[in-house]
């Protein structure tokens, strides 16, 4: 691959979960600052910024990663510069694949800034190495997250985000689920007409008729 005088960079952050406690050396806002200074001390020109936060890096599904690869396709970048690696990605066959194999067929050039790695040049031996901790390092994170959580399960602990309707979380202990006293009795008025052999529909109808506010608006209200 020649060098060109002048790229269509695209600009790619991702950071998720599995990225582990990498604080705030790894956040978006980092990432993109960094990057920016990189194309700017090199001349490169940014064409867009493609940004997947909370998006795993062994899923290659993500919105603009796909984006991204849209605009490839479309001749529209020639340059996709990230942080590192494992910006990319962390499935080191797939993240290999993208390296080696696709964006050289499209003439696209690679740069992972704090890896050293330059796909126009010849001396990327250590990238499969590096794409091969990057893909261990996220699975065992996910290993240690799911055990994580289990444990919390087993011991009776509140591991969801939202709340069900007619709970919410206790102000004391944001582990346990206390009662809603403000819904009580209309979860209970849910329960005996259910009981009463009443199907979703006509429950739904006896509530609007009641004037009673939808799961949804109460949350927003409260």
């Amino acid at each position: 691959m020649k060098q060109k005088e002048l790229y269509k960079t695209a600009i790619y952050c991702r950071l998720s979960l599995d990225d582990g406690s990498e604080g705030d050396s790894s956040s978006i806002h980092t990432q993109k600052m960094l990057l920016e200074k990189y194309c700017k001390d090199n001349g490169h020109e940014i064409y867009d910024y493609y940004i997947d936060d909370d998006y795993s890096g062994l899923n290659y599904n993500r919105p603009n990663f796909q984006r991204m690869l849209q605009d490839i396709e479309n001749g529209k970048i020639d340059l996709v510069i990230t942080k590192d690696l494992s910006r990319l990605g962390r499935d080191y066959i797939m993240t290999g694949y993208y390296t080696e194999i696709y964006f050289n067929e499209k003439g696209v050039r690679y740069i992972a800034v704090n890896d050293n790695i330059d796909t126009i040049n010849d001396n990327n031996d250590i990238a499969p190495f590096k794409n091969i901790l990057n893909d261990m390092y996220a699975k065992d994170i996910s290993k240690k997250v799911k055990s994580a959580k289990r444990l919390r399960m087993h011991k009776g602990y509140y591991i969801s985000c939202q709340p069900p309707y007619g709970y919410k979380v206790n102000p004391n202990d944001p582990n346990q689920l206390v009662i809603d006293k403000e819904v009580v009795d209309i979860v209970k008025l849910i329960f005996r007409l259910a009981l009463n052999n009443n199907g979703v529909v006509k429950i739904v109808q006896e509530l609007n008729k009641r004037g009673i506010d939808t799961p949804s608006i109460y949350k927003a209200k409260n």
